[in-house]
């Protein structure tokens, strides 16, 4: 336990002479830090945050310091956390490098490649984008399609990725193809390729709420080294379970994209206004106060699982409930911020709306892919019923 305060103490002191004042403004959607070749830093002490805590190896406190992580253990890299939301730090770094793709490689990949990929990743030098879902496999992402042929010395890859969150943004892939056409599952494998490989294009998909973070990605011919190949050749699938299931993990724990930094009660307090103290709407007050008490009860059930994953050395399919949880409860919360809103949160362009107000039109938009992205809610259910509940179907 000593140990430990004095660790926070010396992370508090390097956060005090480190940590950039002008980061303290709220940040705004374009200035998320992915990090990358192609960002473009808004604030240039974003980019110098992300640069000391890259060098610390504090964007993966605790990955190996060997791959440029932290080397924290469980109980220091829950010190760090704490110390940063204590003065309200931006995150130095938003990657699926980090979330999904990092964990996978500390797992699968070789030594050679973890020493390749790794510290560019914690470092923020690469952005990554996943190639899993195509036009006639999402649900059944199994049934993908993407081909890869050995060519000798590489493979050649032909076919499409469809909603590639960012890929007009990354400058690497990790992508699910097909090895093997004679069998389903176990014909996958899991390669790493550049984005910027003759043959590869991203093409940016509009939503309904006027943004477009996903895409449609086509490869023509793309040369992939066969040293790029990540676990067994035909042993994808494994693979692609295991980051899913990292993917659940962090999409719950971190949140949704889409909010506009508004906050439920006070919305509804602003808009609906007060009586006798209590807001004025009896019904909102009751839903909004068990929505409360959800999210509650939500977040100590994400740090329970975090717990257990690290005790587990890994997520546990588990993970699809609070994946399916955080979704409905994401979805509920931009529904109970419209109502309160009124009509003023009907408002799209033009005048008579506040851009907080437009936003979270957007943001309620945004949200109906809650229950799309990271495995349906559907697909979601089902791993639940099979793998947590034990339920088989009956024919």
């Amino acid at each position: 336990m000593a140990d430990l305060e004095t660790f926070r103490a010396e992370v508090r002191d390097w956060l005090a002479a480190n940590y950039p004042a002008s980061l303290n403004a709220p940040m705004s959607e374009d200035e998320a830090p992915w990090g990358g070749r192609k960002m473009v830093w808004k604030n240039p002490d974003a980019k110098l945050w992300l640069e000391r805590m890259g060098a610390r190896g504090w964007t993966a406190p605790t990955w190996p310091k060997d791959y440029g992580g932290g080397g924290l253990s469980a109980e220091e890299a829950r010190v760090l956390s704490q110390e940063l939301a204590r003065i309200h730090a931006r995150p130095a770094l938003m990657s699926f490098g980090i979330w999904m793709l990092g964990p996978v490689l500390l797992e699968y990949a070789t030594e050679d490649q973890k020493r390749r990929f790794l510290p560019p990743i914690v470092r923020g030098e690469i952005r990554w984008c996943q190639g899993y879902s195509e036009p006639g496999a999402g649900s059944d992402l199994a049934s993908l399609q993407t081909r890869a042929e050995d060519r000798g010395d590489h493979f050649l890859i032909n076919g499409q990725k469809v909603w590639t969150s960012y890929a007009d943004q990354a400058d690497w892939i990790f992508c699910l193809v097909r090895t093997d056409t004679t069998k389903k599952h176990e014909g996958i494998s899991f390669v790493l390729f550049d984005m910027t490989s003759p043959g590869v294009e991203a093409r940016p998909i509009k939503l309904i709420s006027g943004s477009s973070p996903f895409c449609e990605t086509f490869f023509d011919n793309v040369k992939v080294p066969k040293d790029q190949l990540v676990g067994k050749l035909n042993g994808g699938w494994e693979i692609a379970k295991r980051l899913l299931q990292y993917e659940r993990q962090n999409i719950s724990a971190g949140g949704f994209g889409g909010g506009a930094g508004l906050e439920l009660e006070e919305v509804a307090k602003g808009y609906v206004g007060l009586r006798a103290g209590k807001l004025a709407d009896a019904d909102l007050r009751a839903r909004i106060a068990a929505h409360k008490m959800d999210a509650k009860a939500f977040a100590l059930t994400v740090r329970r699982a975090e717990t257990e994953s690290k005790a587990a050395k890994g997520p546990s399919p588990a993970v699809s409930i609070i994946k399916y949880a955080a979704a409905s409860l994401n979805q509920a919360k931009h529904e109970l911020m419209l109502e309160a809103m009124g009509t003023k949160g009907l408002g799209w362009d033009g005048e008579g709306f506040a851009p907080e107000e437009i936003r979270e039109t957007r943001a309620w938009l945004r949200s109906k892919g809650n229950s799309i992205e990271g495995g349906t809610s559907e697909v979601n259910l089902n791993v639940i019923a099979k793998r947590v509940l034990g339920l088989l179907d009956h024919q």
